[in-house]
């Protein structure tokens, strides 16, 4: 993020102060976005404090909202292994098989979507966590 930060400060200052933009600034940035939306996607993951509706949960007993929240990561699982890292990990072999280069950066465009499989990798840790350390529910008697 501090990088991302940077590379904008740095847009701005050779655009207006020095008169000539950096050329490679705006696509610099476009790509640490992709990689700080994506890492930061699994990192909110993983603290559970994503984006949730919850209007069905709260009506349901304990036991059922375990069991539906373990229905859930089951489905973020499915979700990771078959986007983010199969289609990831092909998107990324393509590119480097194809050998795209950024055009301003000259850099292999694999660099910039490796961050794709990466972040699955850690949204199948964390939904796999949950559902292993989450408590059990309360037996209800």
């Amino acid at each position: 993020m501090g990088v991302l930060v940077l590379n904008v400060l740095w847009q701005v200052a050779s655009r207006f102060i020095v008169g000539h933009p950096s050329s490679f600034t705006d696509e610099l940035a476009g790509y640490l976005l992709i990689w700080v939306g994506l890492l930061g996607a699994a990192y909110v993951s993983g603290k559970r404090e994503h984006l949730a509706i919850d209007l069905i949960s709260r009506k349901l007993s304990e036991k059922n909202q375990r069991k539906l929240q373990i229905f859930i990561n089951v489905l973020i699982v499915c979700f990771a292994i078959v986007v983010l890292i199969i289609g990831g990990s092909n998107l990324v072999y393509i590119t480097f098989y194809l050998n795209q280069i950024s055009s301003a950066l000259q850099i292999p465009v694999g660099y910039v979507y490796l961050v794709i499989p990466i972040s699955g990798i850690f949204i199948i840790y964390y939904a796999v966590a949950d559902i292993i350390t989450a408590p059990p529910a309360k037996p209800t008697h």
